[in-house]
């Protein structure tokens, strides 16, 4: 079966909140959707995140051209010496899940960009393909959209000021273009370590074929220690685990 198509990612709009003032930042097959507190907002902010973000990528590509299997493995690799930071956050979060080093990619680059703002904003959220960096001094909710299912647009997960900096990232079988070997219709993951939060989800969800198999995923995640909590979705049917708080969103969106 072919993945739901969500090209304009409506979904965003689930996360944003009305004290931060959002922008896109778009580069090549990056698309982060960042939010700050109004008062740190302004145009030098906007180039900061895309002169990050265009480094890091140059980065990781000219790694790549010295090391292509690490574009395509399905498995964790040995990174060849002077790989960049941002490869190696990627490899070691793909060991611990025991997927491909580009499963972590998308929440390595929400975290780096995410701690770039941190360093000059109060409040920032950095989201990149579902997958999140969020670092606040006042409680917020995650929505969660889980494609098909009757849980999409009416939970979200509440996150405390004091578990930020936190990661929380989505593996889905039935939405988005992202490679996955199962069907969920969500994995969520909670924890300190973005790059983690991504890897974990993706291995997470590879093992959700059916709304049976949900248990699966969380006896994967439990010894992790690095993992928070885990919140998966198939059909009608929830599953979860650790230190994650969900809460209904009144009136669904």
């Amino acid at each position: 079966m072919n993945k739901e198509k969500y090209v304009n990612r409506t979904y965003r709009s689930l996360h944003q909140a009305g004290d931060m003032h959002y922008f896109n930042l778009r580069v090549k097959q990056s698309d982060l959707a960042i939010g700050v507190d109004r008062e740190s907002y302004s145009d030098s902010l906007v180039a900061l995140c895309r002169k990050e973000l265009i480094a890091l990528r140059a980065e990781l590509e000219d790694y790549i051209n010295l090391h292509p299997e690490f574009l395509t493995s399905l498995v964790p690799l040995k990174l060849l010496p002077g790989a960049p930071e941002l490869a190696k956050q990627m490899a070691k979060a793909a060991a611990l899940a025991g997927v491909g080093p580009m499963a972590a990619v998308a929440g390595s680059l929400s975290q780096a960009v995410g701690k770039k703002l941190s360093s000059c904003c109060r409040e920032c959220v950095v989201e990149n393909g579902g997958d999140i960096y969020l670092h606040s001094h006042r409680e917020r909710r995650v929505a969660v959209f889980a494609g098909p299912s009757t849980f999409s647009y009416k939970i979200a997960i509440r996150i405390s000021p004091e578990e930020t900096p936190v990661g929380i990232c989505t593996s889905s079988g039935t939405v988005g273009p992202s490679l996955s070997f199962g069907r969920a219709d969500a994995v969520v993951i909670k924890a300190r370590d973005v790059a983690v939060a991504d890897a974990i989800a993706t291995a997470a969800a590879n093992l959700v074929k059916s709304k049976d198999d949900l248990i699966k995923a969380i006896e994967f995640v439990q010894n992790i220690r690095q993992v928070a909590g885990i919140l998966v979705i198939k059909n009608d049917k929830l599953a979860a685990w650790g230190e994650i708080e969900i809460i209904s969103l009144k009136g669904g969106k």
